[in-house]
């Protein structure tokens, strides 16, 4: 989930000191939980007690809440979430490529944006891409990428253990660096987006919540172990990106390492965001929007979207540090909770309620925190 951030999550450490161990557990556990309660709004009782899936997509929760104001407005307002979130994490990607190129080869006169753009160049088959395995094979892919990341830069770790200390951790923290902690630690972990679609496709979907346990558990174990033991060997030299803190001689190696799981991650958004867009356009009895080729011009539109606003935003960091405040946690945790509460509130118990509401109000409160954040960072860099 999200690789990318984990990278950061010893930067978090530096900043949260032992809070921040207890957030890693913290957010694994209400991911976990939302992740559980957004799959539940897939299903009713039918006259036999029986649970039916009667849902097949986020969009489908979201019209069945709001079906009393409009038939579409949920759906609407889910759709527009998912793939402004989507977008923005393809766009990362991009920008993240051209950044480490731009570090692998620092002899080559080149601009960071000149790289992102033959980094875009490497994607391009990505428009004839048409079904999720194709996408799942490069997924797989992507995890032995990041898997060797992170066991290059733990293994340099273990061989300074003789530098380890617990008192590189501090008892006091800064607020608004704590924030920034918490946004990277909570955004590890989110893959709500994908949930529907993946329990839909599993050969046995009784075994979702069991599957749902055990990778949030796995996930929370080595992010603990990757971020501490990071930690504990740099303490205050630790950087945003900890491979950053790598002597020179591995800096390289991992920093094509990430170049190449950035590429590899790239698709899974963009897949997601274009069938969301392509099903929302194609409805209907449009047959010239059923057409491959109308598929295939989407899919283009999309990709070069993604470099341009790569190339031209300014500030992108921050804006993503923006955005990412709202959409990240609606979805995440504000839409979950949400609309299970709007769709089960009858049969729920006191003590389910009372969590639904402690992680939309938790959901909101990390939301108007980045928010604030990010406009502040803004404010700061352009005035």
């Amino acid at each position: 989930f999200q690789g990318i951030f984990v990278l950061g999550l010893p930067y978090a450490l530096l900043h949260s000191g032992y809070s921040g161990l207890f957030l890693i557990i913290l957010a694994a556990a209400l991911c976990c939980y939302t992740g559980k309660i957004l799959i539940a709004c897939l299903y009713e009782e039918n006259e036999d007690g029986q649970l039916i899936r009667v849902r097949d997509t986020y969009e489908d929760i979201a019209n069945a809440c709001c079906k009393k104001q409009s038939s579409k407005l949920g759906g609407i307002v889910v759709n527009v979430t998912q793939v402004m979130e989507l977008i923005m994490t393809c766009i990362l990607y991009l920008v993240v490529s051209g950044n480490l190129l731009s570090h692998s080869f620092p002899y080559v006169p080149m601009t960071e944006k000149t790289w992102s753009v033959i980094a875009f160049v490497t994607l391009l088959p990505c428009v004839f891409i048409k079904t999720l395995q194709i996408v799942s094979k490069l997924s797989q892919l992507c995890s032995l990428v990041h898997f060797i990341i992170i066991l290059v830069v733990m293994t340099y770790c273990l061989t300074q253990i003789h530098q380890w200390s617990w008192a590189k951790f501090r008892l006091s923290i800064e607020f608004e660096d704590f924030l920034v902690s918490v946004g990277v630690i909570i955004f590890s972990y989110t893959s709500q987006i994908f949930l529907p679609k993946l329990e839909g496709n599993m050969k046995n979907p009784g075994e979702f919540r069991c599957m749902l346990n055990w990778t949030h558990f796995f996930a929370c174990v080595l992010k603990t172990t990757f971020a501490l033991t990071a930690f504990l060997t740099w303490g205050e030299e630790t950087k945003e990106v900890i491979t950053d803190n790598l002597p020179s001689f591995l800096q390289t190696l991992v920093n094509l390492c990430l170049l190449t799981k950035a590429l590899l991650s790239y698709p899974l958004p963009f897949f997601a965001a274009t069938e969301i867009v392509y099903a929302c356009i194609s409805r209907g009895n449009h047959s010239n929007y059923r057409s491959p080729l109308f598929a295939l011009g989407v899919r283009g539109s999309f990709l070069l979207l993604t470099l341009l606003m790569a190339m031209f935003i300014p500030h992108f960091a921050l804006l993503m540090g923006l955005t990412g405040s709202v959409t990240g946690a609606a979805m995440t945790f504000l839409l979950p909770s949400l609309f299970h509460l709007k769709l089960k509130w009858k049969k729920l118990s006191f003590l389910e309620k009372c969590a639904d509401i402690s992680v939309f109000i938790l959901g909101f409160l990390c939301s108007l925190a980045g928010i604030v954040c990010s406009i502040k960072g803004l404010l700061e860099v352009s005035g």
